[in-house]
This record gives structure tokens, C-alpha cells and sequence, in this order.
């Protein structure tokens, strides 16, 4: 007789064919003992994940792998699989603990609730309004797996989810954010979002998104916000995929390598970007004015919008460095679009440019390039090639300075301000800050050109 079963989403994931990397295994009584000897026999950590249900994580580095193990909810297997989320989560395979890491073939499938039908089907089926009663969250995993699975909600689990989605607030800021997180960056991020927003789920945990819904914007537009965020993040969906026919070849494989790193939470810059692309214009509806000639303004929302990204990260309970990254999207995704009508930008605009959007000067840019490509309002194939023209200038110039960093200057501060005969404070900071921007533009080549530029400047 079997010790123990392999249940939920490893279950799943073999039957589709994908890749396996998270075993949840039910044991009956206590995990402790059989987790640490797996970890044992792995060379891997063990921990305790959860006091309440008594949850133990065993980490196989060698194998990419992570085992939870759990005790039986329940008298029986049957009673623990009746008391999970999905039918599609609601199956389990019989496994010996000994054997428990050693290659398997399918064997016995206990599938009580019919998981093998709805996974064939691709139907998404909640196990009864008591599923949600549970554990709150659990009507945010519906969209999270409609975006991980491709998985559709039969019509009884649509209402059972929107009855339940007000409570989702009430789950742990961090634990919404990780579902938040396996949602934004499944291939089917679009879809998930669709039924979140169709379900109140979005309303429950990212109220600053559903509020754009229904705003309304100006002539060159042609959609209302909301609508305008969803494509933004469509448009930088493909830009991923396309960077070659925006940006110099070169530019399309440093920018490629750099949105593959990790950047927080889990999370490459890539996917943190996306996040920006959701949140940007969260500013638009408190900042909504209509002009006496008709036109629509949201001035201010770049920086209002900035301000809520930081609220909601702490809401979520984000780390600091993914907020500051969003928060800094969010607050400079304009200037780009500003600059257009400057072109031809000399190096000195240029240099303002990442001065000010710096630390994201590079991703600001992807980003700029796609909410234009999503504005297709009045004159839009017109604005937009220009847009990009100017956008694949400053893609160069901003790789560039995340690879090198700003100009320095062939003088030491302290070295200039005694050529000067000034002390350090406010007016050396500006000043040393005009000549990076002559150095930067070629003007300033070597320490005494430094000194007469100087000079000059506070002649």
C-alpha cells in the first residue's frame, strides 16, 4: 500500500505534458519525518513552510526541484482531493516515499471528481462554493491558471468566483502579489487578465486598474484607458518578440540580454516591465480635466501615478528595489514622447534625457515605444514613426549608458572646486553637473579644459 501521493498541480502538469518542478506530496500524519529524510537523501535544505498546516519544503538543487510535503486534509485521500481548489487539482498518484525521486511511470490515477475530463475539455471547474470559503485567494488562481493553462471557467465557477472575489482582499498583500506575479508573466498574461477584470477580481486586488475603465481620453486616442493599459501591454508583448525591425540589430541583442536578467521578486526586467506597462496611467482618472475647447488633459498623472504605484507596492507587500523600478516607469514614461518634436536631439538632449529617466533609462524606452504604438488616435501613423525613429536613437544611447554609466570628469570635485576657489555645496554640485553634460556631449576632453569650462560658467 501506498505511504504517500502525489497530488494538485505536479499531477496536472504531467497529464499535459509540461514541465514539473513543484511536487506537492500528501503524507498521512505528521510530514516532518519524511521530509527531512528526502532531504537526506537529496543533499538539499528542508524547512517548515507553514505552522498552520504543518507544510515542509525540500529544496533538489541538483534537480531543479521542489518538494512540499503535507499532511492528508482529511481521514482519507478522497477527503483531501474533495477539499482542493480545481478538479484538474483534484488528483493524485500513489507513490512509495523511498521511491518518491526516483524516474516514474504513470501509474494508478485517483481522479474522484472528474480533474481528467475538465483537463481534456480545458475547462476550469471549482469544487463548490466551500472552496472559496477556504482560503480567499483562491478565486485569483481561477485567472492565474486562464493565463498559465489556457484553460476556460465553466459558467457555475464564473458565478461562484465573482460572488467570491471581494473577499480575495482579504488574503496576505504577499500572497496576491505572487499570484499576481505568475499571472503577469504567463504567456497568457491577456487572457488572464480578461476574466479577472470580467470576474470583479481585478477590482478586489488592483482597484487603481479597474478604476480606468470607462475614462475617456482625447482625439488621439482611440480607446479609454483601461482599454489603452491592456493594449500598451499587448504592444510590448510583441515588441519582446520583434526588437529587431525597431532597434539596430546590435542595440535588439544587448536590450534581449538585458531584459533576460533578473531584476526582483523573481521576476527578469522583462517581466517587471510588464507590471509597468499595467500600471503607468493608474494617475489618469484623478488627474482628468476637459478643456473649454474640448480637449482632454490628465496633467500630473505621470507623477500622481507615481506616487499610487508606491502605495500599491507597499499594499502588496513588494520589495523595495521592484517598487522604486515600477515607480520610476511610471514617472517618466512621458519624456519621451515630449522629446519628439525636438529632433533632431543633439547630445546634450540626449544626455538630459537619461539624466532624468535614469536608472530605467532603457526599459522607459521599450516602454514609450509601446504605448505609442497603442495610441492610434489622430495623425498616429505619423506621430508614431517619429516616435520610434527617436525611440531607436535613444535605445543606442541608453544601452550604452547602462553599460558605461555617466560621463566622468578629468577632475576631481574637490580638485576643482579648489581651482576655483569655491567651497563644496549646492553651486559646485550644479556646476559639476553642467560639465558631465559637456563632457558627455564631447566639449570637455581633458582637466584643463575642465577648469576653463568652469570658469566660464561662473564667470
Amino acid at each position: 500500500m501506498s505511504d504517500a501521493w502525489i497530488v494538485g498541480g505536479a499531477v496536472r502538469d504531467e497529464l499535459l505534458g509540461r514541465p514539473v518542478r513543484d511536487v506537492d506530496v500528501a503524507v498521512p500524519g505528521d510530514p516532518a519525518g519524511p521530509a527531512r529524510a528526502l532531504a537526506e537523501r537529496l543533499g538539499g535544505p528542508v524547512f517548515r513552510l507553514s505552522e498552520a498546516f504543518g507544510a515542509w519544503r525540500v529544496i533538489d538543487r541538483r534537480a531543479g526541484r521542489i518538494y512540499d510535503l503535507s499532511p492528508l486534509q482529511g481521514e482519507t485521500i478522497e477527503e483531501d482531493l474533495r477539499r482542493r481548489d480545481f478538479t484538474v487539482n483534484a488528483m493524485a498518484r500513489p507513490v512509495e516515499l523511498a521511491d518518491l525521486t526516483a524516474p516514474r511511470r504513470a501509474g494508478l490515477l485517483l481522479d474522484p471528481l472528474g480533474g481528467r475530463s475538465d483537463l481534456e475539455a480545458g475547462i476550469l471547474r471549482v469544487l463548490g462554493a466551500e472552496a472559496y470559503e477556504s482560503d480567499p485567494l483562491r478565486p485569483l488562481r481561477l485567472a492565474r491558471f486562464t493565463a498559465e493553462l489556457g484553460f476556460s471557467p465553466e459558467p457555475e465557477t464564473e458565478r461562484l468566483t465573482r460572488a467570491a472575489a471581494p473577499r480575495v482582499a482579504e488574503a496576505a498583500g504577499e500572497r496576491v502579489y505572487a499570484e499576481l506575479r505568475r499571472l503577469v508573466i504567463a504567456d497568457g498574461v491577456l487572457a488572464g487578465l480578461a476574466v479577472a477584470d470580467r470576474l470583479a477580481l481585478l477590482r478586489s486586488v488592483l482597484p487603481e486598474l479597474a478604476d480606468l475603465h470607462e475614462v475617456e481620453q482625447s482625439r488621439y486616442h482611440h480607446l479609454d484607458v483601461y482599454d489603452h493599459t491592456v493594449e500598451v501591454l499587448a504592444r510590448l508583448i510583441e515588441l519582446e518578440e520583434r526588437l529587431e525591425e525597431v532597434f539596430a540589430e546590435s542595440d535588439a541583442r544587448r536590450l534581449r540580454s538585458l531584459l533576460e536578467r533578473p531584476l526582483a521578486d523573481e521576476l527578469t526586467h522583462a517581466q517587471a516591465l510588464r507590471f509597468g506597462a499595467m500600471l503607468h496611467d493608474v494617475g489618469k482618472p484623478a488627474t482628468r480635466e476637459v478643456r473649454p475647447d474640448g480637449r482632454v488633459t490628465f496633467i500630473g498623472h505621470d507623477a500622481l501615478g507615481e506616487r499610487m504605484v508606491r502605495a500599491i507596492c507597499r499594499r502588496l507587500r513588494t520589495s523595495e528595489r521592484f517598487s522604486r523600478f515600477v515607480e520610476a516607469l511610471t514617472r517618466h514614461h512621458l519624456v519621451l514622447g515630449f522629446l519628439v518634436h525636438e529632433r533632431p536631439l543633439g547630445r546634450r538632449g540626449r544626455y538630459r534625457y537619461l539624466t532624468r529617466t535614469s536608472p530605467v533609462e532603457v526599459e522607459v524606452t521599450l516602454l514609450s515605444c509601446a504605448d505609442r504604438l497603442a495610441t492610434r488616435g489622430r495623425k498616429a501613423d505619423e506621430a508614431t514613426a517619429a516616435h520610434l525613429a527617436l525611440g531607436a536613437e535613444l535605445m543606442t544611447a541608453a544601452l550604452e549608458w547602462r553599460e558605461h554609466g555617466p560621463p566622468r570628469l578629468p577632475i576631481r570635485g574637490d580638485e576643482l572646486a579648489r581651482e576655483l576657489g569655491i567651497g563644496s555645496g549646492p553651486e559646485l554640485g550644479q556646476l559639476i553637473a553642467e560639465l558631465r553634460e559637456a563632457a558627455y556631449a564631447g566639449e570637455i576632453q581633458d582637466r584643463e579644459q575642465a577648469v576653463e569650462a568652469a570658469r566660464t560658467l561662473t564667470s
